[in-house]
């Protein structure tokens, strides 16, 4: 009992850990430079070029790394990016997605139909954010890298670029590890069995449960939903809710990188579920297949 619970909780939090800790340090190191170096300029280029945030966003996300999620978080935090594209990213975000598909020699074509949809759908949601509801996600517009290095403490005009960046990464690794221990600990005692009788195959209902479960902040919860459709207990609908919501870690850094602000980080996690499992209902009242 005791060697299982390190193997599936404490080897797995570290494992997950040791793969953010590269995209979370290039995050900050930029965010750093950015700060040191061009903040005006930076600013300046980002109300330019976000027009086209969602799009980039969506692109970037399926790529099979949840690192890419947890690097928006921080960028939305800094407000290097608007809230459509931290949504397109969050929705095109892969996880474990596709080594599941291809360990379970699924048909490369569901793949590419899958990977094609988070990205549509990453790209359409995101822009109909940005252009219709960025009311709701409106705070002030100017980067605010410095407020960051103030609320951390980090002394950065001291430490220079480099050692603040680490400093950064690994107080934010700290936190991710203690939420992914925590989360582990608590799916390897309630047991994924019983996560998955949760899970309901029949439809609309499927995919509101199914959209809550993929908002756990852990990789078990797209392997799971996956698996569950590779054995027939999903509908394509109910898969592409929970894949859609899936944002792996993205959500706890949000929630960390951008405390000072709850309502709008529950406003994003709103978003994000109505979004996902918005497509997944309508996937079922047209009886979708892949």
């Amino acid at each position: 009992m005791f060697e299982e619970f390190l193997d599936e909780v404490v080897a797995d939090a570290l494992l997950d850990l040791v793969k953010l800790l590269p995209f979370l340090f290039v995050t900050y190191l930029i965010l750093e430079l950015i700060e040191h170096k061009s903040k005006r300029q930076t600013a300046e280029f980002v109300r330019k070029a976000g027009a086209w945030g969602p799009l980039i966003g969506s692109a970037v996300g399926i790529v099979p790394q949840c690192g890419f999620s947890a690097s928006a978080s921080n960028l939305y935090a800094m407000k290097l990016i608007s809230a459509g594209t931290l949504i397109s990213v969050y929705l095109s975000t892969s996880d474990e997605m596709i080594p599941i598909f291809i360990s379970e020699s699924a048909p490369i074509t569901l793949l590419l139909k899958v990977l094609a949809c988070k990205f549509l759908f990453g790209v359409l949601f995101g822009f109909i954010i940005d252009k219709l509801f960025r009311g709701l996600f409106r705070e002030k517009a100017d980067v605010r890298i410095h407020d960051m290095c103030v609320d951390e403490h980090c002394e950065c005009e001291k430490h220079g670029v480099v050692i603040s960046a680490v400093i950064h990464t690994l107080k934010i690794a700290a936190f991710i590890l203690i939420a992914t221990l925590a989360l582990n600990a608590a799916i390897f005692f309630i047991g994924e069995d019983v996560l998955k009788t949760l899970v309901i195959s029949k439809p609309v209902i499927g995919s509101l449960i199914t959209g809550l479960v993929g908002l756990i902040p852990n990789c078990a919860a797209s392997v799971i939903i996956t698996e569950l459709y590779l054995g027939g207990a999903l509908t394509a609908g109910a898969l592409m809710s929970g894949l859609l919501v899936g944002a792996g870690v993205g959500l706890l850094v949000l929630f960390r990188a951008n405390k000072e602000h709850l309502k709008l980080n529950f406003r994003i996690l709103a978003a994000l579920y109505i979004c996902g499992t918005l497509v997944g209902v309508i996937f079922d009242l047209l009886r979708v297949t892949f």
